[in-house]
């Protein structure tokens, strides 16, 4: 039973925030909301949902074996849908999917500037994101020029996809989870960390411009972030 205890008391210690983390953890739990690592991750965006729309979002970072957070605001928003498992999540319901999903790459209106290191793509005009279920490019960015779905569906018909320009404000800095990347059909498209609007997204995390424009300059492929939504 001793033994036991000791055991429980060593990997409670890695759930807190501020507490060592050691290697071979698989799993800790920052700020309330758990959190399944990567290989080699030591940057983390949690995403614990308060009340209505509204949710907090913080910005962690490893070092030296100790999870600090770096950034947090109170003003971060989730789907008008709520929350649901990736896996039961609906294209359409607006919902956010809960789970630990990669930030992969980057979109907006800007250039590209120095210091960040996402994979960016700055929006053209022409630009969606696929959310035709029909297509091979479905959850994915592509040019209407190029093709290959429906782009003319106006975005509330089942198979209409995401004009990115006309979310200036929201998708003037925009960064890409990975979730749904084997493109399983009707499970929904497009899931991002974007600037907020005017109050519940269709499904993504929002959070204040200054942090998204300060998370810009401090997410690094080399260190795998992932962002962790939670209740």
């Amino acid at each position: 039973m001793r033994r036991f205890l000791l055991a429980l008391v060593a990997t409670t210690a890695l759930l807190l925030p501020g507490a060592p983390a050691h290697a071979s953890a698989a799993k800790v739990t920052l700020g309330g909301v758990a959190v399944h690592l990567r290989a080699g991750t030591t940057q983390v965006i949690t995403v614990n949902h308060t009340h209505g729309s509204l949710a907090r979002v913080s910005y962690w970072v490893l070092r030296d074996g100790v999870w600090t957070r770096r950034l947090t605001t109170s003003d971060g928003h989730i789907g008008y849908g709520g929350l649901v498992a990736g896996s039961r999540r609906h294209q359409g319901t607006g919902a956010t999917p809960l789970g630990t999903y990669g930030l992969i790459s980057a979109f907006g209106t800007h250039p590209a500037a120095t210091g960040w290191d996402l994979p960016y793509r700055r929006i053209r005009s022409g630009d969606y994101w696929v959310e035709d279920n029909a297509s091979p490019y479905y959850n994915r960015y592509r040019n209407k020029a190029r093709g290959g779905f429906r782009w003319w569906l106006p975005l509330s018909a089942e198979n209409g996809s995401e004009r990115l320009a006309a979310y200036p404000k929201q998708y003037e800095f925009a960064m890409v989870l990975d979730y749904n990347r084997e493109q399983v059909r009707h499970r929904g498209a497009g899931i991002f960390l974007h600037v907020n609007g005017s109050g519940a997204t269709a499904g993504c995390v929002s959070a204040p411009r200054w942090m998204l424009k300060k998370l810009m300059h401090r997410l690094d492929p080399a260190r795998v972030p992932v962002i962790a939504i939670g209740r």
